[in-house]
């Protein structure tokens, strides 16, 4: 299987998944539903930026994805 598998297509199609959650269009809900609806979609994103944003590494058939969470300094 590791022959086969293209790590970095997979985290390119994860980079695509949160981007497209990100531009995902509110549907006609309203109260309970939408608010459900939001929090979600913030999950998703998240999940799916964090895979996204993954380095990794193939050693003796282990796939490792590293992310590093460290706050960015945003000055």
């Amino acid at each position: 299987m590791a022959d086969q598998l293209d790590v970095e297509a997979m985290l390119e199609r994860f980079r695509q998944r949160a981007a497209a959650v990100e531009d995902r269009p509110l549907p006609p809900v309203a109260g309970e539903e939408r608010q459900r609806f939001v929090e979600q979609a913030q999950l998703d994103f998240q999940d799916f930026a964090i895979v996204g944003d993954a380095t990794w590494e193939f050693e003796d058939g282990i796939l490792t994805l590293r992310v590093d969470l460290t706050p960015k300094d945003e000055s």
